[in-house]
């Protein structure tokens, strides 16, 4: 081997790194296929939301859809102009459930899933902060309801909470109905489940543990979560023993079929489908009233007051957010706490 075989030419030197194209310099069929990739990426993404949150979406565009109808807006326009005007019109309408004027909170949530829709079904590009405006039209119309002692909506749903449980646990017959319905009740305060991560249960979602129960609620529109029951200390309100007597009672072998059946409404027998989040719903306001007691619940009531109760036991809100899945720092979960807290931990404590 030579040194002409070792040295290098400067003919071997790299070439430069081409300059990438700019995206304002895409041609027409790039600019297409990206188009095309964007609408994939955003329909896997849709397809993935939980049922729930997808049917909300289809309300909220429907809503807007008769809102133009209406006004003479084309759909499409979605502006900070149009959403503002939708406010108005949205306030004057009465709530799909209530049938009193619609609530706040409610407007705030068309607001979001018309931008959503627009953008991910329809393909709309809404200018960043579209909503700023409607957002803050809706903040004066609050103000003006708030000074004027006008009530809008249901409010917030009443605790339940452990005195409620033992009355509302002594209410239930020992049929196939009751033994459902206190385990139900039970279960969805000790999990501080919403209506629809317990309509989803299969009977393989409550495992038996050493120490009670391992509530799988793998379904959920926010957050799934592994929450474990342990065995209570009062039989009659423990939801462990209330899950095996309702599990034995209904014959629930099949580990895939719905956890909570429905039941024929005058026969009380057992049939083929689960119980939906509305029913779910459902029998937590029938236990209630069943019972004689004079809050009418609903089926965020046992979610609530497993916040509320397990604050008057002191524990810390981390832990209550860990079980019923709320972020650690949650507002609305502040809120309910909130309540509790004004009086365990009030100024005038050892002052009067």
């Amino acid at each position: 081997m030579t040194n002409r075989d070792l040295s290098v030419s400067s003919s071997s030197t790299p070439p430069a790194a081409a300059v990438p194209a700019r995206p304002e310099q895409f041609d027409e069929q790039t600019r297409a296929a990206l188009d095309h990739i964007d609408r994939q990426a955003v329909r896997v993404v849709a397809d993935g939301r939980p049922e729930r949150t997808r049917t909300g979406y289809a309300q909220d565009w429907a809503s807007w859809t008769t809102f133009c109808a209406e006004s003479g807006v084309p759909l499409l326009a979605v502006t900070p102009g149009t959403l503002t005007a939708y406010v108005e019109w949205l306030w004057t309408q009465p709530g799909w459930k209530t049938g009193s004027l619609m609530a706040p909170s409610t407007i705030d949530r068309r607001i979001s899933g018309t931008v959503v829709s627009a953008r991910e079904e329809h393909g709309v590009k809404p200018e960043k902060g579209v909503a700023r405006l409607a957002r803050n039209r809706l903040a004066q119309l609050v103000k003006e309801m708030e000074k004027s002692g006008e009530k809008r909506g249901r409010g917030q749903a009443a605790p339940l909470l452990v005195d409620h449980l033992v009355t509302i646990s002594a209410a239930c017959p020992e049929n196939l109905r009751g033994i459902r319905d206190r385990a139900l009740v039970l279960m969805h305060f000790a999990v501080a489940g919403r209506e629809h991560e317990l309509a989803a249960n299969r009977v393989r979602d409550y495992a038996d543990a050493p120490g009670g129960i391992q509530a799988d609620l793998r379904v959920s529109k926010v957050r799934p979560r592994v929450v474990p029951v342990p065995y209570g200390s009062r039989p009659s309100i423990c939801p462990v023993r209330a899950w095996t007597a309702w599990k034995e009672a209904a014959e629930l072998t099949d580990p895939d079929g719905p956890a909570w059946r429905r039941l024929h409404s005058r026969w009380h027998t057992l049939m083929g489908g689960g119980l939906s989040a509305e029913g779910i719903g459902d029998v937590i306001t029938r236990a209630g009233a069943r019972a004689g007691i004079d809050v009418r619940f609903t089926g965020h009531s046992p979610r609530r007051g497993l916040a509320t109760s397990s604050r008057l036991k002191g524990h810390d809100q981390i832990v209550i957010a860990k079980q019923g899945g709320w972020a650690p720092h949650s507002k609305v979960l502040a809120s309910y706490l909130e309540v509790v807290d004004q009086w365990e931990d009030n100024a005038l404590l050892g002052v009067l």
